[in-house]
């Protein structure tokens, strides 16, 4: 079972699972480790659960059958009377309630009746339930989450916008390392751009003449990932310089810290690295 979520209540981990899209919670998981058993058996055959199961099915699904659920509401509360989440799903056609095998196995509920069933456990789980799912719904929405998805898609805008520059760009051939006459005449903004990007603004407009003729420069074919790694740079640098750094060594420092950290930019998958700051915060796990 994939977009798989779980909440810890009275120290419970409860699985929570997607299915079309809303939002399925563990009532197996609510009730593993209590004395006694067939808990949600029992649930399912008290009248009122019944009448809520069957008014909520009416209002979510069109394809209910409303002739079977009559004859178990008139049925509840028999002695007599035995209900399973099995034979419900298949009379009614229930949608509310899943019955799942596998690593993920288990009855689930639809949120809605998950809140009944943790009100029949007691009042305390069912408030303790209801906030740990709201604390949940939170961090899935949180700010942090919001802006690392945003930068995935700039990322891809980026690169989408400029596809034709990508596509066509040129690097000079030149030996930067062993040559290193350029670094006496060389402006800041170079430094930078041959630590990171491997040439001079101006090499790279002789090498691309087409492209430097459209206003273009080197910058502006640069990912989210080297923007990042360059507004890095450019602070360093600036710190280099007020300790007397000299070009030669600020250079040897930026092009180590350029590869570092592009290298650990572009192998990060961004949803994988978020953890977890407090109950409502996720930052990358990286220092970057």
């Amino acid at each position: 079972m994939t977009n798989t979520k779980k909440i810890k209540v009275e120290d419970k981990l409860i699985t929570i699972i997607k299915q079309d899209k809303q939002d399925f919670i563990c009532l197996t998981d609510m009730v593993r480790g209590e004395d006694g058993s067939d808990h949600i058996r029992n649930w399912m055959r008290n009248r009122n659960t019944v009448e809520f199961l069957g008014l909520w099915e009416t209002l979510h699904n069109p394809d209910f059958k409303p002739v079977e659920f009559d004859r178990f509401r008139k049925e509840a509360g028999l002695n007599s009377f035995n209900l399973t989440p099995k034979k419900w799903i298949k009379a009614t056609n229930a949608i509310g309630i899943l019955s799942k095998s596998g690593r993920y196995g288990g009855t689930y509920a639809h949120k809605d009746l998950a809140f009944e069933f943790g009100a029949w456990i007691s009042p305390m789980f069912k408030l303790l339930l209801i906030k740990e799912f709201q604390r949940l719904k939170e961090i899935e929405a949180n700010q942090y989450n919001i802006e690392w998805n945003i930068k995935r898609i700039l990322t891809k805008t980026n690169y989408l916008i400029h596809t034709d520059a990508i596509k066509n760009y040129i690097l000079p051939q030149k030996d930067y390392d062993k040559d290193k006459e350029w670094l006496i005449y060389a402006e800041e903004a170079d430094l930078l751009n041959v630590s990171l990007f491997g040439c001079t603004a101006k090499d790279w407009r002789e090498a691309n003449p087409e492209l430097a003729k459209k206003g273009m420069n080197i910058r502006d074919i640069a990912s989210i990932n080297e923007l990042v790694v360059l507004s890095n740079l450019e602070n360093l640098n600036a710190l280099m310089i007020e300790q007397n750094i000299g070009k030669q060594e600020r250079y040897r420092q930026l092009s180590e810290i350029s590869k570092k950290q592009l290298n650990l930019l572009n192998n990060t998958d961004y949803i994988k690295s978020i953890k977890k700051l407090d109950e409502t915060t996720y930052l990358d796990k990286y220092n970057i």
